[in-house]
């Protein structure tokens, strides 16, 4: 379980980075009047969607952490 768990903070940090970058790149071409046509988005959204997964990966990462510092049971 901890590996799947870890896998998938892994994939979801990658997904919410290449969407920040996306949403960066798309804001910066905004200020020379050109844009990605191919995003349903606007940049801001994108940047939310970004955001969510992050959360998601900060809320594994707090599990992890609490799973190892977890004392065994004393009965």
């Amino acid at each position: 379980m901890d590996k799947f768990t870890s896998f998938f903070s892994r994939l979801f940090f990658a997904v919410a980075f290449a969407l920040f970058v996306i949403a960066v790149i798309n804001w910066l071409l905004g200020l020379f009047g050109w844009t990605l046509s191919w995003l349903p988005y606007q940049p801001g959204r994108i940047l939310e969607f970004s955001a969510i997964l992050m959360i998601f990966v900060m809320v594994l990462l707090l599990r992890q952490i609490r799973e190892r510092l977890r004392l065994p049971d004393k009965s």
